[in-house]
């Protein structure tokens, strides 16, 4: 049980409705406003001067309660994704904001013209809240709009910049998000500029998040008001809205730098409305385009599959990248797009990504995608599958309907063949495992919390085999199988076309003579992911089930 806090912020009634943008404000479509070059012009155009408050030298990273519970946010859910962060790892690959949106407020200010937490949702009101999420080393963002009223309808801050801004700083807050709903026609850039001024008064280092839809090209002044600025309209949790979004935001690399970002919304990453393909499109892309992650689901509820996205440290790297470049579009061509970021250490980080719905061969360059020449040619790390590959310049791989893949390009020569790693799977987190550690042909091949056990050493050779306990022991079809559901076996080792295996660009791992997916058997299904789960072949269908990694 929680302890009582003290100092409670003051209560009222609250009478929230639901949310919608303020009418006159929808937004039309970004791209007729954008006139930045896609071309690979890294030099051109540099950033306006960064706000000077020092915060947000990388995207910020964290998570909002908006695209999950909407006005349904309270004390508890709020607490329980800082307990989630934490635990889970989050907190440690860099997921330091916890957000409340619209909804915390109640319907009307004090009689000193404060705003007043929900005394129901917020019993400990915003400052008991803040001070949970800092004692777990998280920093505590809330919600307001540039307006008379909220997006939902609750008191706005038009008029009270500087009492609410240093509120704000009183309850301990970290970061505003500031809406522009219900505003009195004077400019958004007037509007948050007030506001920008309040929170530097407020004694009180504060992010400051503009959430302006797109408009009034906020992306040419939101650096010297904000650390980062929507560049769209509000995204919901379907592949439809994330790629028009994506569309918008990657024109605009030129704005983006260290202090100030151009933000696409939140990740619908994990809500469901997108396949797991489709959710790691979306991870990469923001990645790749220096967004801010701030993720929108049930995180203390994320299946393994979620968590394997939004906790893939490879990726994370790429988006929090000192250099704080936001990756370019090097080429587009009927739906294939090859994407470029420059990072800190020299390698490039190159996200090929197919818009369409059928498979496709998405090719480019090393050269293209602005790698110096190397003599000793250039390894492809996979961000996803962490397979690397050597090429002596070309870039090119499958790509999956909807889906990435993504490297990180360096000068030199590396593979991952003839190296010994555990294969975990997506939809589990647990790895390719032998039976009780035993060695006889035979030996059901299950899945199990990896655990760096002698039967989990999976050992990669140039003939495609996968050995295990780095022995004469083989990853096996058994009997040969061509057919959807051949069982998984330790087997000695034969040089059979059934021993061998493709781990693919997108994740996959196929066996050559049958073409199908290693897959965990039922493992599109929670029930399914359980240790001892046997492990089969089947039709590919870009499951999580399906997805492997070298850890």
């Amino acid at each position: 049980m929680r302890r009582p806090r003290a100092n409670r912020d003051a209560v009222g009634s609250n009478t929230g409705t639901s949310r919608r943008r303020a009418a006159g404000t929808s937004v039309g479509t970004v791209l007729a406003l954008l006139t930045a070059s896609a071309a690979w012009a890294l030099g051109a155009a540099p950033q306006a001067s960064a706000l000077s408050n020092g915060l947000a030298l990388t995207p910020p990273m964290g998570w909002n309660s908006w695209n999950k519970f909407g006005c349904n946010v309270t004390e508890q859910k709020v607490e329980s994704v800082a307990d989630y962060m934490v635990s889970s790892g989050l907190a440690a690959a860099g997921y330091t904001y916890v957000d409340i949106d619209d909804c915390w407020m109640a319907g009307s200010r004090d009689s000193g013209g404060h705003l007043v937490p929900d005394p129901v949702k917020f019993p400990d009101g915003i400052s008991g809240t803040a001070a949970y999420v800092h004692s777990k080393g998280l920093k505590l963002g809330i919600y307001e709009s540039a307006g008379t009223k909220t997006c939902a309808g609750y008191p706005g801050s038009l008029g009270h910049e500087q009492t609410d801004a240093n509120s704000f700083a009183s309850w301990g807050v970290d970061l505003l998000k500031y809406d522009n709903c219900n505003d009195d026609g004077t400019s958004a850039q007037q509007r948050d500029t007030t506001m920008r001024d309040a929170l530097a008064n407020s004694g009180r280092k504060i992010l400051y998040s503009l959430c302006e839809w797109g408009v009034d090209s906020v992306w040419t002044w939101g650096s010297g008001v904000g650390n980062m600025w929507r560049t769209t309209g509000d995204i919901n949790d379907s592949y439809g809205s994330m790629l028009s979004i994506f569309h918008s935001n990657v024109k605009l690399a030129q704005y983006a730098g260290p202090g100030g970002w151009n933000d696409p919304d939140m990740l619908e990453v994990g809500n469901g409305g997108m396949s797991f393909t489709e959710d790691r499109s979306e991870f990469s892309l923001w990645s790749e385009m220096a967004a801010p992650l701030i993720t929108g689901n049930d995180l203390p509820n994320s299946s393994a599959a979620t968590a394997s996205i939004l906790g893939n440290r490879d990726v994370i790297a790429v988006d929090q990248d000192s250099l704080g470049k936001q990756g370019v579009q090097v080429s587009s061509s009927g739906g294939l797009d090859v994407l470029a970021k420059p990072l800190a250490n020299g390698d490039v980080s190159v996200v090929l990504f197919n818009e369409n719905s059928g498979a496709a061969t998405i090719s480019t360059t090393a050269a293209a995608v602005g790698m110096p020449g190397s003599s000793s040619g250039y390894t492809l790390n996979n961000l996803w599958s962490h397979v690397k590959t050597s090429t002596s310049g070309a870039i090119s791989a499958t790509v999956p309907g909807h889906g990435t893949v993504m490297y990180r390009v360096s000068a030199g020569s590396a593979t991952s063949t003839g190296t010994t790693h555990t294969l975990a799977g997506a939809s589990s987190n647990r790895c390719l495992d032998a039976f009780n550690n035993q060695t006889t042909p035979g030996t059901k091949i299950e899945i199990w919390d990896c655990n760096g056990g002698a039967n989990q050493q999976v050992t990669l050779t140039a003939a495609g085999e996968l050995r295990l306990y780095n022995s004469t022991q083989c990853l096996d079809a058994t009997g040969g199988g061509t057919t959807a559901g051949t069982k998984a076996e330790l087997w000695t080792c034969n040089g059979g076309t059934n021993q061998q295996w493709r781990l693919n660009p997108d994740g996959t791992v196929t066996g050559v003579q049958s073409g199908l997916c290693l897959d965990v058997t039922g493992g599109d299904q929670p029930a399914g992911n359980v240790n001892g789960t046997q492990l089969e072949l089947w039709g590919c269908n870009g499951g999580a089930n399906q997805q492997w990694r070298l850890a």
